[in-house]
């Protein structure tokens, strides 16, 4: 029996080694199985898609290991990396660094959820907040420890991934993304962003954007409103132009395949460079244009002869070749547009949301819109240079938006028509809240003075510690508060009653002591609920008295 016991107990020494490990590094383990995770699950979406294509087209020439070849670029590929064409007619190695935006959301979301529920594994069981540094890291080595090896496969294969742009990309989209769902996890804390955007911007603009008036809050949200504006803009024109060229869109798909595979193969091509094409449709419309080759610009002032381009569905939207018209100057409404958003968004939070200040100033108005542009801008530079990129040599070096083209000119158009626009809204709902005879100004209204007297200089605020930037949300991870001790109002309700007990007995105690001193009274404790013995009884004033 002894040695059975023996046997069992040697036997459970892993377990509990590993359930030591797992109490000591909860996050960690987590983090680097959610990141491991997300990266086989975005590789698996690609691989069953292009098997799928692969076992339907009748030409397999590559067979099945080509086809996971051709997957694992292409997760590369949705990452931003630049992949390399090695087996062209030339045979010189040819990139191709267009990356379908849409292809782009998969890896995206896959960390963010992974992060995000990492971080979040400690409060389902109410166990400790798990640290959001331990949650990050783990999701991020993860992450890169299969994509590793995925790079290396797809070295192998016709697409081959640039290695500059994959030891880049990859784990920069892997820590951004991350990032970001462990920010969501906590509540979006606005400490860490701030502490980064007062070490990036220089010192004239910090107060700008990190003013305690409110203007950064209503500015990010009208450039992201503006921004969305803009490329919602241009995807109605792709839509638009691709009716008007309807009947070469079709030709296209005629003369690329001839089955129905390769249809299918094309058409989900060109869904996934959707999102692509509707920035370049944005940037058209914004001035700068888009690059179809190195010195062939496509402007809304004209554009240039086109070079030999493959017969794609997406290029028949291309205008024609010539001087522009009225009709390709009718775009420009597309910026008025989005810049008349992203000003009442600013100009209805100038009154609403002015922060502590009360309501802001026409300079303060005006420089909340300024900021506002200047952010869609960044985004927009941003989405454009996403967008673009090689697709050969020579001619084909460069497709797509210039980025900080499209970048200055969302500024320089957000910037006029919003701040106009803001101005505008301001004075209107001041109009209206005022009353328009004249007369009283409702008290619930209070105008900032514009000089106000100049404060102390404020001692140097101390930087939070890092441990702090991300402070769990009440009601997910901190425990449910303990139900506060009555004591306090039990002893209150007691001495209630005893002074009530003592007025009636004409200011003397009914206590248990017979003191009859109020001031001795026992303090409440575990004996407190023991019933007081009882006084003895006076004698009955009812018998027979003795002879006197």
């Amino acid at each position: 029996m002894a040695g059975v016991i023996q046997t069992t107990v040697r036997r459970s020494m892993p377990a509990s080694l590993l359930l030591r490990v797992r109490h000591r590094s909860p996050g960690l383990a987590g983090g680097l199985a959610g990141g491991a995770l997300a990266a086989g699950l975005g590789l698996a979406a690609f691989t069953v898609l292009v098997m799928l294509l692969w076992v339907s087209s009748p030409y397999p020439d590559s067979g099945p290991g080509g086809a996971l070849h051709v997957a694992a670029a292409l997760w590369l590929l949705a990452h931003g990396a630049e992949l390399v064409r090695v087996d062209t007619l030339s045979g010189a190695p040819a990139p191709m660094g267009v990356p379908p935006l849409l292809l782009a959301a998969v890896p995206v979301w896959l960390l963010h959820r992974a992060a995000r529920d990492t971080a979040e594994g400690g409060a389902r069981d109410n166990a400790p907040p798990v640290p959001g540094r331990i949650a990050w890291a783990g999701v991020v080595l993860g992450y890169l420890a299969v994509a590793a090896p995925a790079a290396l496969y797809a070295a192998g294969g016709a697409l081959r991934p640039s290695w500059t742009w994959t030891v880049t990309c990859v784990p920069l989209v892997a820590v951004v993304a991350a990032g970001t769902g462990v920010w969501t996890a906590y509540g979006r804390p606005s400490g860490p962003l701030e502490q980064v955007l007062g070490a990036v911007l220089p010192r004239g603009v910090r107060h700008l954007v990190l003013g305690p008036d409110g203007r950064p809050g209503v500015a990010a949200r009208a450039a992201a409103a503006g921004a969305t504006v803009l490329v919602a803009g241009g995807a109605v024109l792709l839509t638009v132009s691709l009716g008007r060229h309807l009947g070469e869109t079709r030709e296209a798909f005629g003369r690329l395949t001839e089955d129905w595979s390769g249809w299918l193969a094309v058409a989900l091509l060109c869904v996934a460079l959707l999102p692509n094409a509707a920035v370049w449709a944005a940037a058209y419309a914004l001035g700068p244009g888009f690059l179809l080759g190195v010195g062939v610009p496509v402007t809304p002032l004209g554009g240039q002869g086109t070079p030999l381009l493959p017969p794609f569905p997406l290029l028949a939207a291309v205008p024609d070749p010539g001087a522009g018209t009225a009709l390709h100057g009718t775009v420009a409404a597309l910026p008025l547009t989005a810049g008349a958003v992203a000003g009442w968004y600013v100009g209805r939070g100038s009154v609403t949301g002015g922060g502590r200040f009360g309501i802001w100033t026409a300079g303060r108005t005006a420089g909340a819109a300024a900021c506002a542009a200047g952010l869609s801008g960044v985004l927009l530079a941003l989405l454009a240079g996403l967008a673009g990129g090689p697709l050969g040599t020579a001619a084909l070096a460069r497709f797509g938006p210039v980025w900080w083209q499209v970048g200055l000119a969302t500024a320089v158009w957000l910037g006029l028509t919003a701040a106009v626009t803001a101005l505008t809204v301001r004075a209107w709902c001041l109009r209206r809240s005022y009353g328009r005879g004249g007369g009283e100004r409702r008290p619930d209204r209070v105008v900032a003075p514009r000089r106000r007297p100049v404060p102390p200089r404020p001692a140097p605020r101390a930087r939070l510690p890092r441990g702090r930037w991300f402070a769990r949300k009440p009601g997910r991870s901190a425990p449910a508060p303990a139900p506060a001790a009555d004591e306090p109002y039990l002893l209150l309700d007691d001495d209630g009653d005893r002074d009530h007990g003592d007025r009636d007995h004409g200011g003397r105690g009914a206590l248990p002591d017979g003191t009859g001193s109020p001031g001795l009274r026992p303090r409440p404790g575990p004996l407190s609920d023991v019933p007081a013995p009882s006084p003895p009884a006076a004698p009955d004033d009812t018998g027979p008295r003795p002879p006197a």
